[in-house]
């Protein structure tokens, strides 16, 4: 089972108790984070007062402002801190390399992680680093470092795999977003520990997740070299429920298999190096991706095989690894088709408004030309929205002051409306789709978007992207298990996540 450490920030020394109490609930391990406080010392007679077996699963840590600590402790206050913290019995101590290279204080290194962190980056002398706090002698080596890129990562799990073989405890761990997989996978590859919060206010590193959301989320204790692991490339994942819908249809299935948001910005660079069984640096089982934008367009260069939807539509939003080989497929488009099927007995001579132009209006045109709809194509780059109605020979508009009375079903396939910037955005108002019989969002994240608001107020009936998201996601569940998913168990979870009532 994996090790987790839940760490402990407040700045009154009043809530230590009760924090570390609730931290001890949530993980295995509670780090005192002592820099949150002006007066670091006010931590040791508290954490002597603790019972025997909580005593022994505290880590007291006191980071200089170089190294990530909340407050600018001085050298002089950290050794002053160090030399009587040494003294208390059964604690772990994180003690940054460079006190623990000063002869004169001397710790119990059996007691001791050596620690080093890097905000910016990953340091091309990674290697040399570990070799310098593996020399200290300290009981375990601590290395988080800044994650830019998802394929920041392989230094990380390459350094594991040298520790292991030479029976090295390290914990190594990728700051940020595009660093998660290391805090969820590291203990299967012998991390000695990972970092979860007891709250999603209350990290201390960027990146860093709950605890429960490490083992409900993950199911990190089960995760292993045998697990089949998935997840979604991007540039910009944060806010998906693919993780939570896949995992959850995982762990109905009993499957040993996880799904992770891989946030990247070279796709070409982690495809290579992370994805291809050939050339790949990491050993892990990778059986396939969700790909999301702007990449839906760009991985088809780098696949072995295309379905034929996909290659027509001109992007694939599902990997498969199929023995040495990249397979791509599209499930955008019957993940659309679905939905709207379901609300027509036939799609066949609907005549259709499709707003956008990018890689998921590709996906809609297409879906609903083999459905035999009329469809015009509507969006604010002439130059694109022209290119793609030739290349479906369907007609095209300007979004400028378009309207949309002369349609029966209007699709938004931008972006406008998503969670975040352009939250508040809409692609058309209540008098554009004035006599519009049907509205449909793709975006899911919120779940009632202004485009859907501004269609309810023109009196049109509504579909919302969570649908289009749970039909898409059941092919791809089935593409890379065989199986067909508990279906109600990934909309109960992506409802919940939205906040829907069930």
């Amino acid at each position: 089972m994996a090790t987790i450490c839940v760490p402990v920030r407040v700045h009154r020394p009043e809530e230590l108790s009760g924090a570390i109490n609730v931290a001890a609930r949530e993980g295995d391990l509670v780090e005192v984070r002592a820099d949150y406080l002006a007066e670091p010392e006010v931590v040791l007679p508290i954490v002597r007062e603790l019972p025997d077996d909580l005593q022994s699963r505290i880590v007291i840590t006191l980071r200089s402002a170089e190294q990530g600590g909340e407050l600018p402790h001085s050298h002089d206050v950290r050794r002053a801190f160090w030399t009587r913290a040494r003294e208390l019995p059964n604690v772990l101590f994180d003690v940054e390399v460079d006190l623990l290279q000063e002869r004169d204080l001397p710790f119990d290194l059996g007691r001791v992680i050596c620690s080093h962190h890097d905000f910016t980056r990953v340091p091309t002398d990674l290697e040399k680093i570990y070799a310098q706090m593996a020399a200290t002698q300290a009981r375990t080596v601590k290395i988080a470092v800044q994650a830019n890129d998802a394929i920041d990562c392989v230094p990380l799990f390459k350094l594991l795999e040298r520790a292991k073989r030479e029976r090295r405890e390290l914990i190594a761990i990728a700051m940020g977003q595009r660093g998660l997989m290391t805090r969820v996978l590291g203990s299967s590859r012998g991390s000695f520990l990972t970092y979860g919060s007891s709250d999603e206010e209350s990290a201390t590193a960027p990146g860093q997740i709950t605890a429960q959301g490490l083992r409900s989320l993950y199911r990190i204790d089960s995760i292993d070299a045998e697990t089949q692991i998935t997840g979604l490339i991007g540039n910009s994942v944060g806010h998906s429920l693919s993780p939570y819908v896949h995992n959850m249809a995982f762990a109905d299935a009993d499957l040993n298999a996880v799904f992770l948001p891989f946030e990247l910005d070279d796709v070409s660079a982690f495809l290579k190096r992370m994805v291809r069984p050939g050339s790949r640096e990491i050993n892990w089982n990778l059986r396939g991706l969700s790909v999301t934008a702007p990449h839906k367009a760009t991985v088809i260069g780098h696949l072995d095989w295309i379905d034929e939807g996909a290659r027509e539509i001109g992007a694939v939003n599902t990997i498969v690894v199929e023995g040495g080989e990249l397979h791509g497929y599209n499930t955008d488009a019957v993940g659309f088709i679905r939905p709207l099927k379901q609300r027509n007995e036939s799609v066949a001579g609907l005549r259709c408004a499709v707003i956008g132009a990018g890689g998921a209006a590709r996906a809609v045109v297409w879906a609903l030309k083999a459905e035999g709809a009329l469809v015009t194509l509507f969006a604010r780059d002439k130059a694109k929205s022209e290119t793609l109605a030739r290349q479906f020979d369907v007609s095209c508009r300007g979004l400028s002051n378009a309207t949309f009375h002369e349609v029966d079903v209007v699709i938004n396939a931008t972006p406008l409306g998503t969670y975040g910037k352009a939250e508040h955005d809409t692609p058309a108002t209540s008098e554009q789709l004035r006599g519009v019989r049907l509205a449909y969002d793709l975006v899911y994240n919120p779940s009632e978007t202004r485009f859907l608001s501004e269609a309810r107020a023109a009196g049109c009936e509504t579909i919302g992207g969570l649908d289009m998201l749970i039909a898409q996601a059941v092919e791809q569940f089935k593409l890379w298990t065989g199986k067909h998913p508990n279906v109600d168990v990934m909309r109960a979870t992506a409802r919940g996540r939205l906040g829907i009532d069930a």
